[in-house]
């Protein structure tokens, strides 16, 4: 043990004699044993997380003892530690992937600990205690301004853990004081500027008070900290004092803390290594999978207990604020604190010492009061024993005050108002105390004030002269001081186009600046120039080359394989049927015929064929004119009498007609009446209707569904005779639908009504609508209609609404404001029209409407207005993935079909980066992804062409542009949109809010934008919570037992979610979307009625049998709907309401957990059962769960995970335990292999009877001319015989291999075997796992990002035939893909069951057209978290700053290469006239300019731009590298200062070393991921066992030098950026707290003159500076987060990488580097912690990044073209192998079978060095022999690989006599070197990255 120093000693005394005084209100007990109850500066053993013994409270142990306590706590911290490594973490964006505005709570301590860990507070030799209120109110302002929904809980049992590891004693209790303050300023502060922030205080994390707090506000997530530090490593193992620090107390707490909620289902996003990234909060999210005990529950830190000091005050502040009623809490508190001091002062301070420093304290109390903040910037003080100690004593009293129940009780109105936090500057008071400065009056005063009340308590002699009268001696400035920041000279820059926008920003230019280059710099720079000047065309022309040729040969096969395919895939999508539909031809100017804007009589179905109308009444068709008299009069009679002859010889065929259609039924209804089924009947006879023409429909129509209602009544009638009515009632409704559907039907007559009312009647079922007035014929039906008799009791027997309500909901009518319109096919409700009204009138749209509610039409309509247009104008459809780009693509190629005057048009055109099908700039209709849209619009080959031709964007799924990652292109492209646009969305948060900014967008080019918000689906959706039995014997799959059913409330195990259960936590009330069925609404009425009182009254107004009409439509039910929800949210928000029962009532269904004992799937004796040990168990649960679907018909269902993994996990599971239930139960047994045998034998007789039948034709052909032509004839008639014998044989269908019936999920009735067999084979030839097609022929499929292309589009065609039922997917099949299902199942959490993506996900389900209602199952989701997606609010989208750097650059480029194009000067108008330059930002536009201006200022300095705004040198790469930003800027950084020239130079005698080291430079610029502090503790563990790094070693000296050199070069112009901005904008002092608002400091500017303070710091914020820092910023990152107040600044948007480890606290993780060494992937997931699902695609982009690189390098070399959509070409090398693939597969499919089946699309290769000159030839033997045309591509273009690999440079080494002469010596080499070494890292990478594939 080190001794202790002279103040804490002096700190210990005064704690002693202190002791004696205190008094606790309370002793807090744990365990029955009293806690500590006095301050203590250090953690107390149970706050650390130490256990004690139960005997600790004895005077002394035994040694034995102490060491066994020793072992037993460093056991327990291991335990802990070790527990804390296998939490899983992923870094997400708290808002916009995570939570949104969802609740989640912050520990306090935890908050603190942060903010007290700044390496720029000083709490050491000063108290700057407002310097860290300032801290703590920065973060939570950063969470305030990015519209986060937090509370604050703060744990007095382990405050301590707020103080930074390694503090002393006395420091400690600055800590704790400080804690206090900061709890006082907040509760008092937020409650009157922000009230929704609550400050909880609990005395223990596992109190009673917050136990209740967790269950009832059931935070979504907890942000906290687990104790790591950022520290230096070095090596392989940690240093030893990192080991000791790994078992920190307060960290092994901190952890502990994290595993209590993570065990009770909360995550965990620590609060150390938050980063703000412009809108978003990128952190580290702890989760666990399956939820246990990991620790102990009785030690460590969940039986701490409160253990505050709590003294009693007596009469001292009761006495003191009668005596000065003006002071202040601050003043208080300051006079009470030091009266403790005193009192409490040990014997070695002197009264004269305790006088004095008494005095300066009140001093020092006045000239806080006094002073402006910029006053008391002050040097740091030496360290002085005396002051340190008094202060010490000084926080330790103070806290005990502010803790007291006097003082809670006395301060605990918000009215009065706390000025706590800024109590104590300790620097301040060390100038006071020793310069003793003269003080104003009104210092003085104050201070007079302040002692006489002191004086008053203690009786202390204290002078009130003030001391001394001498000046202040001058402070002595630190050195740092003396040399204050000077201004950065801005360089000469003019642009005309940017001049007029850069108007406000006045700058000092320095003509005669200009930028130093490096002598490096210098050198690369003339070898640039070298390259641009020479006269090597980028394009040979000449004749084709067989390599040419063989390109454009392989780009035309592409295209026709994948339009093959296309056709396919469209009319899985276009077609209810299985036919494909003949697309509508377009002719340019054609007028679509108007109909009638009135309804008529028989209105139309829209499937209905206006061609077919043989039998139609003459409706649709000119009418004869009326004779007029004069000369025609005897013509126009003649000609009249002709036409009614015509008309009657017409009635008398259309009644002949109508004769045999109704003749045609009648034969068929007989067949359907031979089976005994009436559920397969009811079936038939939907299937027949929807196969007749139209023209027949509409004859025989209703006596179809009057069929299909006597099928119904069969059935009713055996359920009421069997006694089970009331468990069928959904039948009744159903047979109530049918009832008016045959009112509604064509073809009604007189009998069949009468049938319709007869059972309306007797059934006592709600009316059904229909006009009994009209005339209508009679006919007789053809079948005998179901007798209902009385005595069968087929009665309802319940009143109309109720029955309606309850049974009838999904039946309403829907429509809202429903008209026909002559623009589109069907009638289109009120929003949808005025949607039109706005597209037709060249307006903008913004168009919000849940799914399902019919937005897809408009995006077509739009369309269609520019196909009939004329052949130029364009419409481009922006979709958010590639899966959607192909879907819609379909669909267009299904819809439309045009014809072009001229070549190389298309109608529409795929373009994403890894493939491209049609010309992007010859069609009409370009369906495209974010990225290669913006690459389009910034192309300057487009400026004067393709760019001027976008009539219209379509923006589907526009909330994406809330996402982390692609959300700034999003919002780029919105601000860049150069005509009208179209945004869709189903899920925005603040519509409004978006709108608004949205419309400000579209105004600056001169648009309108229309807003129009549609806020109901179409079909409801029903929730349920699965709970699954715990045994499960599998049998086959269970038969379908019901019928006419809906929902799932039948099945065992789903149990009904009423929305309103959801609403647990009162607090945040009720989301505008909580949608209620009509079931809900009756249950939440009779809830409320059941509960309320006099004081809660329920208006009979609501009761629904006034409330709506005896027949309610959907719109009378909304209107219900909304006065029911207005009692609840009232009810709600008052805590004395019976809301609670009303809750306890809605969600019993919910909260049921009782297990079914067995589920059996048939009825026979049950084999052996498998136990479901747990409901959150996956693999084991899914099975059951989709037999109970299969029992209600509930299936086609989609199960949403979103682990990729996972889901092939799932999928794998099921067809195990299918395949294996089949084998046991079927595929075994004596039968069966007796079956096998006697297969096995016929198989051999065909084959002998081949055989046999071979010889005999061969010797038939011998004799055929001797044989007559008898004998022929009667030998093929012996063939067809024996054909037809063996055709009749049972063996032909038998398959072994084939899936059993009852052991799958496949609907073969829906796709042909011949079909399927040729999925299977294309999907062989793309070498798909096995069990993936074992799986679809059972029916189950797999959906995400990482499947081949060619299976995900399989998976979706087979999905919508209706032959996959069963779909495991991620999220990729909630964005807009038209995938309906009728049962929409949520398997497992995940931290991306968001909101957001909850309703998108749910949306699937019920989709408009398909189903009436939807169902949403829980599955493996706890009932908590089910809560919060119900009651969650969408997320409010928020944007990003879009003015990025690299965008600044583009921008440039655009303008200059295209010459100032119009195009390229309106957008860039547009761009940088916006008012609010970001979604969710404020009015900036002069600090948007500002930033633009320091923008380009850093493209001057870094040669990328010159002083007119043209692209210089790199500009170009770094443009291609746009989707890497900031690591294209550190790249640029190292490659203009010649580093890679250096490095690169030894690459062919060194490679080894060579490429090692560039691929240990480029992981610390590209694809860099951040492992958690606390990884580095357990290196030693992770390493060793291990071949990988795991942590990225340091960068080369040399080049991290080089970036530190960069980014303190982009650090001078950005704080040159905040000077600037600072001197012409912002007028106002630096006093205000970010997020209170309050004002700080005095106004005293005379004052101001009498402390020798530093110079006020201009862009510093004042409250940092109290710890004496100044404008001088050691890091981009202190500059981001220390600026002052009124300044926008986003670290994010700052171009530049930080150099780890001195610049960045979290280590950077290895995998790029380890990958690259051992190719090991598994290694990869286990070592480095990436999930498997997400190497795939991290690994890829990496190889984009290198080729994107090489190419950009070739093109400076003209070695190829370099131009923007050139590099659209570039794929990763996965993309480029799927393609490979795809090329391969799709040539085998040519062969086997003629090309029937085509090939998915495919991508472009990716970039590599151009063939030699004299590459080698196929020879055409070779040729004659491949296998296809493709394997003769692919064998050239491996030799041509393999000698480019032999010798990457070759190609330039021969170019370089076509260079000319410049003499540089070997400069001209050093760009080949480069393009060569990052050609072989690319070769190798992708070798290791295809061994993955093998």
């Amino acid at each position: 043990m080190s001794e202790k120093s002279d103040q804490e000693e002096v700190l210990d005394d005064w704690e002693d004699d202190a002791e004696g005084e205190e008094e606790p209100a309370a002793i807090a007990t744990t365990n029955g044993h009293p806690s500590e109850s006095h301050v203590t500066p250090q953690v107390n053993a149970k706050a650390q997380g130490i256990p004690t013994t139960e005997n600790d409270s004895s005077d002394s142990q035994d040694e034995d003892d102490d060491e066994s306590d020793e072992a037993v706590d460093q056991d327990y911290s291991s335990e802990v530690l070790s527990q804390y490594k296998k939490l899983l973490s992923r870094r997400v964006d708290l808002v916009g992937d995570y939570a949104g505005n969802e609740l989640f709570l912050i520990d306090g301590d935890s908050l603190l600990l942060r903010c007290f860990s700044d390496e720029h507070l000083d709490f050491v030799t000063g108290f700057q205690l407002l310097h860290a209120v300032y801290n703590v109110e920065k973060i939570l302002h950063h969470l305030v301004r990015r519209k986060c929904n937090f509370h604050i809980a703060f744990f007095h049992g382990t405050r301590t853990l707020s103080v930074p590891s390694g503090t002393s004693p006395i420091n400690t209790s600055k800590y704790l004081l400080a804690r206090a303050i900061v709890i006082r300023h907040l509760e008092t502060r937020l409650s009157i500027s922000h009230p929704d922030i609550q400050i909880c205080e609990f005395p223990s994390y596992t109190s009673a008070e917050f136990t209740k707090y967790l269950s009832v506000h059931s935070p979504y997530f907890i942000m906290a900290h687990d104790g790591a530090e950022s520290s230096h490593r070095k090596g392989k193992s940690l240093s030893e004092t990192q080991t000791k620090e790994s078992m920190n107390p307060s960290r092994v707490a901190l952890r502990e803390l994290v595993m209590f909620f993570i065990e009770r289902g909360f995550n965990v996003a620590l609060i150390n290594g938050l980063e703000w990234r412009d809108t978003k909060i990128m952190a580290m999210v702890l989760e666990r999978q399956h939820r246990v005990a990991m620790i102990p529950q009785d030690r460590g830190l969940l039986q701490v207990s409160d253990d505050l000091t709590r003294i009693e005050l007596g009469e001292e502040l009761s006495s003191i604020r009668a005596s000065a009623p003006h002071f202040t809490q601050r003043q208080y508190l300051a006079v009470l604190a030091t009266t403790r001091v005193v009192r409490t002062a040990p014997s070695s301070f002197s009264a004269e010492l305790l006088a004095k420093l008494a005095h300066s304290f009140m001093l020092h109390q006045a000239a806080v009061a006094h002073l402006p903040l910029s006053a008391r910037r002050l040097p740091a003080a030496a360290s002085d024993q005396t002051e340190q100690a008094f202060l010490g004593a000084m926080a330790n009293c103070a806290e005990s005050v502010l803790f007291s129940k006097a003082w809670s009780e006395s301060f605990s109105e918000v009215t009065d108002a706390c000025d706590l936090s800024d109590f104590l500057d300790g620097r301040l008071f060390h100038h006071v105390h020793t310069a003793h400065p003269q003080l104003t009056p009104e210092m003085q005063r104050t201070a007079h004030g302040l002692v006489a009340a002191l004086q008053q308590l203690t009786q202390l002699s204290i002078k009130q002269a003030g001391q001394t009268t001498e000046a202040s001696a001058p402070s002595e400035q630190n050195e740092a001081e003396t040399n204050e920041a000077v201004r950065m000279a801005i360089m000469p820059f003019s642009n005309a186009v940017f001049d007029k926008h850069l108007k406000s920003v006045g700058l000092l230019v320095d003509e005669s600046v200009i930028g130093q280059q490096s002598a490096s710099s210098h050198r690369i720079f003339r070898e640039v120039t070298h390259w641009h000047n020479a006269k090597k065309p980028l394009v040979q022309k000449g004749p084709p080359t067989p390599q040419s040729e063989r390109q454009a040969f392989r780009a035309a096969k592409r295209n026709q394989v994948f339009m093959a395919d296309m056709q396919k895939y469209a009319a899985s999508l276009t077609n209810a049927v299985g036919r494909s539909l003949d697309p509508e031809t377009i002719v340019v100017g054609a007028v679509k015929p108007k109909v009638s804007a009135q309804p008529s009589s028989g209105t139309q179905t829209p499937d209905s064929e206006s061609t077919e109308g043989t039998l139609a009444d003459g409706k649709g068709k000119a009418q004869p004119q009326k004779g007029g008299g004069g000369k025609k009069g005897k013509q126009n009679a003649g000609k009249q009498a002709m036409m009614l002859q015509i008309a009657a010889s017409k009635a008398k065929k259309d009644e002949a007609a109508t004769d045999k259609i109704s003749g045609a039924w009648a034969v068929v209804v007989k067949g359907f009446e031979a089976g005994t089924d009436v559920r397969a009947n009811f079936r038939k006879a939907q299937e027949y209707l929807a196969s007749v023409p139209s023209a027949s429909r509409r004859v025989i129509s209703a006596e179809v569904q009057l069929y299909r209602l006597s099928c119904l009544l069969r059935y009713w009638t055996s359920l009421c005779r069997k006694g089970e009515k009331s468990q069928n009632l959904e039948v009744a409704a159903l047979i109530w639908s049918i009832c008016r559907t045959v009112c509604e039907s064509d073809g009604l007559t007189k009998e069949v009504l009468e049938h319709v009312e007869h059972t309306i009647e007797v059934m006592s079922l709600p009316p059904s609508g229909s006009d009994a007035n009209q005339s209508l014929q009679s006919r007789k039906i053809g079948f005998r209609f179901a007798t209902l008799r009385p005595a069968d009791n087929v009665s309802v027997e319940m009143g109309p609404q109720e029955f309606q309500l309850n049974y009838c909901g999904p039946y309403m009518e829907r429509s809202f404001d429903s008209r026909p319109d002559p623009r589109v096919e069907f009638q289109p409700d009120g929003w949808q029209r005025k949607v039109l009204d706005a597209i037709d009138a060249d307006k903008s749209v913004f168009a919000v409407a849940p799914t399902s509610a019919g937005k897809t039409f408009i995006s077509f309509y739009a369309m269609r207005k520019v196909l009939e247009s004329n052949d130029n104008d364009v419409l481009v459809y922006v979709a958010p993935t590639k899966a959607l780009v192909n879907q819609i693509a379909a669909e267009i190629q299904a819809r439309y079909s045009k014809k072009f005057k001229f070549g190389g048009k298309s109608v529409w055109a795929i373009h994403t980066r890894d493939y491209r099908i049609n010309s992007p700039t010859g069609c009409q209709v370009l369906v495209t992804v974010p990225h290669v849209l913006q690459i389009m619009l910034l192309a300057p080959t487009n400026a004067n062409s393709w760019s001027s031709r976008v009539k219209r964007i379509i923006f589907d799924e526009v909330h994406s542009i809330g996402q982390a990652e692609d959300g700034v292109v999003w919002e780029q492209l919105l601000l860049l949109a150069p005509c009208p646009i179209i945004a869709l969305s189903a899920t925005v948060g603040n519509p409004e809010e978006f709108s608004d900014w949205l419309a400000s967008t579209q105004k600056a080019i001169g648009t309108e934008l229309v807003t129009v918000q549609h806020p109901h689906r179409y079909s409801d959706l029903r929730k349920y919570y699965y709970v699954p039995p715990k045994k499960f014997a599998f049998q086959g799959l269970p038969e379908k037992t019901y019928f006419g059913l809906l929902g799932l409330e039948h099945a065992e195990g789903l149990n009904h979610v009423h929305p309103v259960a959801g609403l647990v936590d009162r607090s945040r009330g009720m989301p505008q979307d909580l949608a209620l069925e009509p079931k809900d609404c009756l249950m939440l009425y009779h809830a409320l009625k059941k509960y309320a009182n006099d004081s809660y009254p329920v208006s009979s107004d609501l009761d629904p049998t006034k409330a709506l009409p005896k027949v309610p439509r959907k719109v009378n039910i909304l209107e219900w709907e909304s006065k029911l929800k207005s009692v609840l949210r009232a009810w709600l928000s008052d805590d004395d309401s019976p809301y609670p029962r009303v809750l306890a009532e809605l969600e019993r269904s919910f909260r049921d957990d009782k297990r079914e004992t067995l589920q059996t799937t048939r009825s026979e004796s049950a084999p052996e059962s498998a136990d479901i040990p747990s409901a959150l168990n996956l693999h084991e649960s899914t099975l059951p769960l989709l037999c109970r679907l299969q029992e209600q018909e509930a299936l086609p269902a989609i199960l949403f995970n979103y682990d990729r993994h996972e889901c092939e996990k799932v999928c794998e599971a099921l067809v195990k335990q299918l395949v294996e239930a089949e084998r046991i139960q079927v595929k075994s047994g004596p039968k069966y292999d007796q079956r096998l045998e006697r297969w096995e034998d016929w198989k051999k007789a065909q084959a002998k009877a081949a055989l046999r039948d071979a010889r005999a034709s061969k010797k038939k052909t011998a004799k055929k001319g001797e044989a007559g032509e008898d004998d022929e004839k009667a030998s093929k008639l012996d063939q067809a015989m024996e054909a037809g014998a063996a055709d009749a044989s049972v063996w032909e269908s038998f398959d072994p291999a084939a899936p059993v019936d009852g052991y799958h999920f496949a609907n073969h009735a829906r796709v042909l075997p011949s079909e399927m067999e040729i999925y299977v084979r294309q999907l062989k030839y793309r070498e798909i796992q096995q069990y993936l097609i074992d799986a679809l022929e059972r029916g189950i499929g797999v959906h995400h990002a990482g499947m081949n292309r060619k299976y995900r589009q399989i998976v979706e065609i087979l999905f919508r035939k209706g032959f996959l039922r069963v779909i495991v997917a991620t999220g990729t099949l909630a964005l807009g893909i038209n995938m309906p299902c009728k049962t929409v199942i949520f398997s497992g959490d995940s931290v991306f069951l968001t909101a957001l993506n909850y309703r998108q996900c749910a949306g699937r389900a019920g989709r408009r057209g398909f189903d009436l209602l939807g169902n949403v199952v829980f599955q493996g989701v706890s009932r908590e978290k089910v809560c919060r997606l119900l009651s969650s609010r969408l997320p409010d989208l928020n944007g990003h700053f879009p003015l990025t750097t690299t965008l600044v650059l583009r921008l440039f480029t655009l303008l200059h290469d295209s010459k100032n194009s119009s195009y390229a000067v309106s957008a860039i108008n547009a761009l940088l006239s916006q008012p609010r330059m970001y979604m969710g930002g404020t009015s900036f536009k002069d600090q948007a300019m500002h930033h633009l201006r320091f923008s380009i200022e850093y493209l001057r300095r870094q040669y990328l731009l010159g002083s007119n705004g043209a692209p210089l040198n790199f500009a170009g790469l770094v443009s291609h590298l746009y989707f890497t930003e900031n690591s294209s800027f550190a790249f640029h950084a190292l490659l203009k200062e010649g580093y890679f020239h250096e490095l690169c130079a030894g690459h062919e005698t060194n490679e080894k070393v060579t490429l090692e080291t560039l691929m240990l430079v480029m992981s610390h610029l590209f694809g860099r991921r951040y492992c958690r502090q606390a990884d580095e503790e357990y290196k030693s563990k992770v390493v060793k066992p291990s071949s990988s790094i795991v942590f990225l070693p340091e960068m080369p000296n040399k080049a991290a030098n080089i970036l530190r050199k960069h980014n303190k070069q982009t650090l001078d112009v950005y704080r040159t950026y905040v000077e600037s901005f600072v001197d012409q904008h912002i007028k106002t002092t630096d006093r205000k707290l970010p997020l209170t608002g309050i004002e700080v400091g005095g106004d005293d500017t005379e004052g101001a003159s009498v402390l020798n303070s530093l110079p006020a710091t201009k862009t510093r914020s004042a409250f940092v500076a109290l710890s004496g820092l100044g404008d001088n910023f050691e890091s981009i990152s202190a500059l981001c987060q220390t600026t002052r107040d009124g300044v926008f600044l986003e670290e994010a948007v700052i171009p530049h990488v930080s150099v780890h480890p001195d610049e960045t606290d979290s280590p950077l993780n290895a995998w790029l580097l380890d990958f690259f060494k051992h190719g090991d992937v598994h290694t990869i997931e286990r070592a480095n912690g990436i999930r498997r699902s997400e190497i795939w695609f991290m690994l890829n982009d990496f190889s984009l990044v290198l080729a994107t690189l090489i190419a950009s390098i070739m093109g400076y070399m003209k070695l190829r073209e370099g131009s923007d959509m050139e590099m659209l070409d570039l794929v990763g090398d996965f993309d480029a192998h799927e393609e490979s693939n795809d090329e391969k597969a799709a040539a085998q499919e040519d062969q086997s079978d003629g090309g029937s089946i085509a090939g998915m699309s495919v991508a472009d290769s990716a970039i590599s060095l151009p063939d030699r000159p004299t590459s080698k030839v196929v020879s055409k033997k070779a040729a004659k022999n491949a296998d296809s045309w493709e394997d003769v591509a692919e064998r050239e273009d491996a030799m041509a690989r393999v000698e480019a690999f032999k010798n990457p440079g070759e190609a330039l080494e021969d170019d370089s006599s076509e260079q000319g002469a410049w003499n540089g010596g070997e400069g001209d080499q050093g760009l080949r070197n480069v393009l060569k070494a990052f050609t072989k890292l690319h070769a190798e990478f992708n070798l290791k990255f295809k061994a993955m594939w093998a």
